[in-house]
């Protein structure tokens, strides 16, 4: 199931003109459970979608409001020459699409 099916949000938006941001959040535990302790969401699996280096890529969750966020630094300065997204808004697009295998056939 893709990312973009469980979460009830998932957004991206800067972090100042240097840092990106992307919030996934779930209505459902058994959905955000899943996503945080599958081995296919990491580091290197986010670095390989955006095409980074894993050790600029933090990871965090928050059980209580049932949020994962994904920080890292932007490739391109916000509004420096080749970026193409200012605000960056438009960059959660991969993690929508992002494949998170059942593997406690968990479903709500």
């Amino acid at each position: 199931m893709q990312i973009g099916e469980m979460a009830k949000l998932i957004r991206s938006k800067n972090a100042g003109p240097f840092s990106m941001t992307i919030d996934i959040l779930f209505e459902h535990e058994s959905y955000y459970d899943r996503v945080k302790n599958s081995p296919d969401f990491n580091v290197d699996t986010i670095a390989n979608v955006y095409k980074l280096n894993s050790a600029d890529i933090d990871i965090y969750t928050c059980d209580p409001i049932l949020a994962i966020k994904i920080s890292f630094n932007r490739p391109v300065i916000s509004g420096d020459i080749g970026d193409t997204d200012v605000f960056g808004g438009q960059q959660h697009g991969p993690i929508v699409d992002m494949e998170i295998p059942d593997r406690n056939n968990a479903s709500y």
